[in-house]
């Protein structure tokens, strides 16, 4: 093997920390290892993935000491799904990682004076908090191990992190080595072709497990093909599921071709074992990538939409809709935006990046006039349905890059914003954005960010006119290092 392939491994490292994105951090002779797989507190043996002169980034292959704050993982893909990575840790210190991760970022990235963060909100359901799942059909499995002898195995570079007992961790990575053959499941990160055979999820209810697995056993039984994403081939593609909270469930299946007697098949099959299921569709997707936002599901069964509910507001959920996909804790994040804007009736809100306008409907009953803008048509059209059926009035829903319909015009038709709300996707405001915002100089910003990184670099650029008065994380997503935090800005 050359000097340039050559793995390098190191042992006995003490992890100290968590960085940023998860990752945990250890130091060996002055350089900084950041650590896939790894809690603080571990003894860990790790396998270098990218070695720089001051820092390296690894994955552990051995854990020589557990951290005393380290927990049994619920799930039994845990360490080969990557859709949970912080379940070895209990729920406290999730949280606690996750402010010192917003706190950090903000300062360390925003370089400005900024208050005291308040206590992050956690979220009351640890399981079953998602209302959406989306899994994916592929003929190519993913294999837990290289398919190497299994004496070989025990002491290559295997991924210790779904038991802390540390034999029946071995055992359970071994019963997969040598499958081939298709799955139903998750993308594996980093890897676009495979993907992991899911049984079990706790992101919801049981019923995704029902329908994911009847919809597998269907199809194996029939010999249905998997989709093949180098080739563009196999019919089955992808299984999109929504579950509210008021019991509405709408499940979508996306075909690569129009197979009538096949689907027609298998989708009987599924409402006969599934019950529950009070709409279902079906999506012809003959792309070469899985979006739908350009294509038309057909409705197969049912009224073709959800409803969902916030509070006693309700909100139309169709099958390309975007949604909080944690409902009881959009309640909490919503409510800080609403407590944070503090509204008297007599203020013009302009909603950016609104989406089906759940964020500015929250808050409407208190506001003057509601005004939303995005980008994206059909968002928009929900969001007029949504105002409609919550028969508000005085919200106005605009399609359009706010870049460009923010004038002068547009402020004699509207008025000018007393509140602006923005709610940017995670690679944060484009600058263009930023300096709009400087220019219409409302009294209030509420910045809300799935992302502490970019909102930090936002408010730097904001700070010419903004300072930062209050700070709120809200945790969306338990046994993820995912944050979301709320900015209350205020004109200088």
């Amino acid at each position: 093997m050359s000097k340039k392939n050559k793995k390098e491994i190191l042992h006995n490292l003490t992890v100290t920390d968590y960085a940023a994105e998860g990752k945990a951090l250890a130091r060996k002779d002055g350089k900084v290892i950041f650590i896939q797989g790894a809690i603080p507190g571990d003894v860990v043996d790790v396998l270098l993935t990218k070695n720089k002169k001051d820092w390296a980034e690894a994955r552990v292959i051995n854990i020589v000491n557990y951290a005393a704050d380290r927990v049994v993982p619920f799930c039994r893909h845990f360490g080969v799904c990557g859709g949970c990575k912080w379940q070895m840790l209990p729920y406290s210190k999730q949280l606690e990682y996750k402010q010192q991760e917003a706190e950090q970022n903000l300062k360390r990235i925003g370089k400005i004076n900024l208050p005291p963060v308040m206590p992050i909100i956690g979220s009351e359901d640890t399981i079953f908090y998602r209302n959406k799942l989306e899994f994916t059909f592929s003929n190519k499995r993913f294999l837990t191990a290289p398919p190497l002898p299994k004496s070989e195995i025990i002491e290559s570079e295997i991924i210790l992190e779904t038991s802390q007992n540390e034999a029946s961790s071995k055992a359970s990575l071994l019963e997969g080595f040598g499958e081939v053959g298709g799955a139903l499941g998750y993308h594996v990160s980093r890897i676009f072709n495979k993907v992991i055979d899911i049984y079990e999820c706790w992101l919801m209810d049981d019923v995704n497990n029902n329908i994911r697995n009847t919809i597998r056993n269907f199809a194996l039984a029939n010999e249905f093909t998997y989709y093949d994403i180098k080739e563009h081939t196999g019919w089955l593609r992808n299984v999109i599921i929504r579950y509210c909270t008021t019991g509405e469930l709408m499940v979508n299946i996306c075909l690569n071709y129009e197979e009538m007697n096949d689907r027609k098949k298998l989708l009987d099959h599924l409402l006969k074992e599934v019950p529950a299921i009070s709409t279902l569709l079906y999506t012809i997707n003959s792309k070469w990538n899985d979006s739908i936002y350009d294509l038309t599901p057909q409705v197969y069964f049912g009224k073709g939409y959800l409803t969902e509910k916030l509070e006693d507001f309700n909100f139309i959920i169709g099958p390309k809709s975007f949604f909080q996909t944690n409902t009881k804790q959009a309640i909490r994040l919503y409510s800080v935006v609403r407590d944070f804007a503090s509204l008297t009736g007599t203020e013009t809100v302009y909603d950016l990046y609104c989406g089906t306008g759940s964020i500015g409907i929250f808050i409407s009953r208190n506001a003057k006039k509601i005004i939303g803008v995005d980008l994206i048509e059909e968002a928009i059209e929900d969001a007029k349905k949504n105002a409609e059926l919550n028969n508000i009035h005085h919200a106005h829903f605009i399609n359009g890059d706010v870049i460009k319909i923010c004038d002068d015009v547009f402020f004699e038709t509207h008025g000018r914003p007393d509140v602006i709300i923005t709610d940017p996707p995670r690679a944060g405001m484009h600058e263009k954005l930023v300096m709009k915002l400087l220019d219409m100089a409302a009294p209030k910003i509420i910045y809300v960010s799935c992302n502490t990184a970019t909102q930090a670099r936002d408010i730097n650029l904001l700070s010419e006119k903004y300072y930062v008065e209050k700070i709120q994380p809200v945790d969306m997503f338990p046994h993820t290092h995912h944050i979301e935090c709320v900015l209350l800005l205020k004109l200088k």
